[in-house]
């Protein structure tokens, strides 16, 4: 097993004809740690979790997943290896919860007790009774409980890492306080490698066992929360002079 669930070696990245996003980026996520990441709009976030679940190739450099260049690997099998949650969460609205949960195991050929089972398990894991949420349709949920269901589709084949890409921007400040409260629970039980990329520190200080401030192409900081709340650097001075109160 590496020792780096996640890692990018001296790796660049500019969009054609653009400046460069990423300028020989370094970066080692071992397995089962929570790294959040932030920064300015533009700095690079979603450019660097599209890297790693190759929707994106580097320009120069390396990205490793479990050991392996994203290159190597068939782009369908990396993706069913890496979960993806986004803001705007994307349930298929013509399937019912229970439908969605279960739409890779079933691209992965699991049979119907299996599925069903595993849709259970996940409802449980989230807090959403199965017998009550398994059979609603995406617009009979609220923004938290739909949120809730993505994260369950994104665990559904047991992925040993997970992307999320300004999870819980879109909620409420209490609904995503209590998000908070869960992911942490899930990830106490479950230690999944996890990246977060969120545009709001505090959020990255309640989650990340690590955080990462991205500036121009690099990684400002990339050390623990208590470590950061003390770092001189103006990227990351900036950016925590914005929290009104960190956690």
């Amino acid at each position: 097993m590496p020792d780096a669930a996640i890692e990018f070696r001296a790796v660049s990245f500019a969009r054609p004809g653009g400046a460069a996003v990423l300028d020989r980026f370094d970066l080692r996520v071992p397995p089962g740690e929570v790294l959040a990441l932030v920064g300015r709009s533009g700095a690079g976030k979603t450019t660097l979790l599209k890297l790693v679940n190759r929707l994106l190739l580097p320009d120069a450099g390396a990205v490793l997943v479990e050991g392996r260049d994203t290159r190597d690997w068939a782009p369908i099998r990396l993706r069913r290896r890496v979960g993806y949650v986004l803001q705007e969460v994307g349930l298929f609205p013509h399937m019912t919860v229970e439908d969605n949960i279960g739409v890779v195991p079933r691209l992965e050929g699991w049979p119907r007790d299996r599925v069903a089972a595993r849709v259970g398990e996940l409802l449980d894991l989230i807090g959403l009774e199965p017998r009550e949420f398994a059979a609603r349709w995406p617009d009979e949920l609220s923004g938290g409980q739909r949120q809730r269901v993505g994260v369950a589709r994104a665990l559904a084949v047991d992925p040993p890492v997970l992307l999320m890409d300004e999870p819980f921007g879109a909620l409420d400040p209490l609904t995503r306080a209590e998000l908070h409260a869960e992911f942490r629970r899930i990830q106490d039980r479950l230690r999944k490698t996890v990246i977060i990329v969120t545009h709001d520190m505090g959020e990255a200080f309640a989650l990340g066992d690590r955080l990462g401030v991205l500036d121009e192409g690099k990684l400002a900081a990339c050390d623990r929360p208590s470590a950061i709340v003390r770092s001189m650097h103006p990227a990351v001075r900036r950016l925590l002079d914005a929290v009104t109160r960190l956690p």
